[in-house]
């Protein structure tokens, strides 16, 4: 009996594995779908209030599930919105919380041994913020300072690992999410805040007063940003990726460039001003989901 209670127990593990294995089933089925998405990513993902929220990788997975939608050719779609953390979002996606992660996430070879990745929607360089008046312009001058960066994200690794901070010791203070981390360099709890230029940038934006802030110094890190989504699921992740190449193709990812980077945003309308780069013209021309250690062979 007891032997035969295992079996079905085994099985029905199966089963659930299965079914997240399998996302456009679970969302035909459901007529639901979770999206995860984050509280400050700056322009990527971020909070409008009331339990909505807005942002460039936001408007792209809203499209990219409304082709799903067609293409299951469900009446209705429901999305629900999970907000994640820099420590939760992969185990999220893996255990099937959120079935589409759209905020800030770093594609890299660690991670891609846990989620998959859609093609690379954006290019970022992590930098520095520091406060205007701070005097600090390089990586150099954070020697014997407070560094703020976000619990569970790569950016400080990067830091140290970069040549120019060789001998460069400074003291680590950590946020608990990007919003809190800029708050340690509001506050003066920390002199600079290192993370990718749209986040910085994003923040600084939305602070009291812009013009306190600015972002220097060398690029740290170049690294490809993109919608995480459960591994080792081909179909949802053809789904997800012909989506976006169309959306690239046809200059949908150009135009909402334009709208969540260069134009008034929500809910302050403030701009961020972040230019197009040159590695994200790049990453576009040539659809790819290459991780992060790719392009630090350049």
């Amino acid at each position: 009996m007891k032997k035969n209670l295992l079996v079905a127990a085994l099985l029905g593990l199966g089963v659930i594995a299965s079914a997240q294995a399998d996302t456009l089933a679970k969302i035909k089925s459901s007529s639901a779908v979770t999206m995860g998405v984050r509280e400050s990513s700056g322009a990527l993902s971020y909070t409008v209030g009331d339990g909505k929220y807005a942002g460039y990788h936001v408007e792209i997975c809203q499209r990219v599930l409304g082709d799903v939608q067609k293409q299951l050719k469900l009446n209705k779609l429901d999305i629900k919105y999970q907000a994640v953390t820099s420590q939760n979002r992969l185990p999220l996606v893996v255990n099937g919380t959120v079935d589409i992660e759209c905020g800030s996430t770093t594609n890299n070879a660690t991670r891609q041994k846990d989620v998959a990745f859609a093609v690379t929607t954006y290019v970022e360089e992590v930098r520095i913020a520091t406060k205007a008046n701070s005097g600090i312009t390089s990586l150099a001058q954070l020697a014997g300072k407070k560094v703020a960066t976000t619990t569970g994200t790569t950016s400080v690794q990067l830091l140290r690992k970069h040549e120019r901070a060789n001998n460069v010791n400074f003291e680590e203070v950590f946020g608990k999410d990007h919003a809190d981390s800029f708050l340690l360099l509001e506050s003066g709890r920390a002199d600079a805040f290192v993370m990718d230029g749209s986040i910085l940038a994003g923040n600084i934006a939305n602070a009291k007063n812009p013009a306190d802030f600015k972002i220097v110094g060398e690029v740290i890190a170049v690294e490809p940003i993109a919608i995480m989504i459960r591994k080792d699921d081909p179909a949802f992740k053809k789904s997800v990726d012909d989506s976006i190449k169309k959306m690239m193709k046809d200059g949908t990812l150009a135009k909402l460039w334009d709208k969540w980077f260069l134009q008034p945003i929500p809910p302050k309308g403030n701009k961020v001003g972040l230019a197009l780069s040159a590695s994200t013209k790049e990453a576009w021309a040539n659809p790819n989901d290459k991780p992060a250690e790719e392009y630090a062979k350049k």
